[in-house]
Order: C-alpha cells, then structure tokens, then sequence
C-alpha cells in the first residue's frame, strides 16, 4: 500500500473510532448487532465468523456454514489486540505497517496471541468507555474491517458512506 492511501486509512480509521460511539450497549444491543453482521455476510454469500465480548465475555458467537476452526482462532488474536490497545485491529496494523514495526517488536505481544489485522472494533459507550469488542473473521482484513464499521454504524445511527474506506 502506497504512503498516501495508508495514511488515508489511517486517518480515516481515527474518524470511524471518533464517529462510532454508542449511547449505550447491552446484551440485546449485541444479539442486533451480530444478527446484523450475519445478515450482512449471508446477503453477500460470504462466510464470517462473528464474536461479540461485553467486559471480556462472549455473548455472541456464531460461524456462519464455510468458515473453519481458524476463523475462530484469528476472531480470537484479533480480539486480545483489541482488548489491550482498544483500538480497531486494522487500523493497529496499519500504524504498525507505516512504522516498519509489530506487535512483537513493538509491544513484546506473540504472533500466536494477537493479531493486527482487520476484522476486530472495539465498542465504546460515551461517558464509559470501551466495554467489548466486535470481531468478524473470514474475509480479506479490509473487508472482515469494513463489514463491522458498516454494522456499527447502523447501531450507532452514523451514515457509513461519510466513514467508509476508499
């Protein structure tokens, strides 16, 4: 990826944290959601699996028919990123990518452990903070990445044309 169109990401990832807060978020607000990011796969024929932490518990998860043991073990290492850092997973691995850098060379963190690569957004409630994540594993990154902030989007009421990546 050229400088110019990292840079773009970035920035534009800065603007999807910025624009995705929630009002509020509960169990009920995550079985929408992941009933959302299923809809959203299954409209396109694409295979994900989808997981949803609330205060480092699980309380959607759901492997759409065609994704493998791997999907839930890459959710997983995309989630512990986002847990730590409480920042979207690809944009991590964006910053990391302009910096010449890791996870590992950076942070210490195992590549078996963490992984910074699209598909993982934490969910942030104004005036609390980030309270869990959301984690989608089964496309490219960009797409796994651009499938959550599409769903958060319509949970949190934001047009996600003004916040999609280019």
């Amino acid at each position: 990826m050229d400088t110019d169109k990292l840079n773009r990401d970035i920035d534009l990832i800065a603007q999807q944290e910025a624009a995705l807060v929630l009002s509020r978020f509960d169990a009920a607000d995550a079985w929408r959601l992941g009933e959302s990011l299923k809809r959203r796969g299954e409209s396109k024929g694409q295979a994900v699996l989808i997981e949803i932490r609330i205060a480092g518990h699980t309380v959607f998860c759901y492997a759409m028919p065609g994704t493998a043991p791997t999907n839930a073990d890459w959710a997983r290492r995309k989630r512990n990123t986002v847990e730590l850092l409480q920042r979207p997973s690809y944009g991590v691995g964006l910053g990391l990518q302009r910096e010449g850098s890791s996870l590992e060379a950076k942070m210490g963190l195992p590549t078996r452990d963490y992984a910074s690569h699209g598909g993982g957004f934490p969910i942030v409630v104004k005036g609390v903070g980030c309270i869990g994540v959301v984690t989608v594993s089964g496309l490219p990154q960009r797409e796994d990445h651009e499938m959550v902030v599409a769903a958060l989007a319509e949970l949190a009421g934001v047009a996600v044309t003004n916040l999609a990546l280019p």
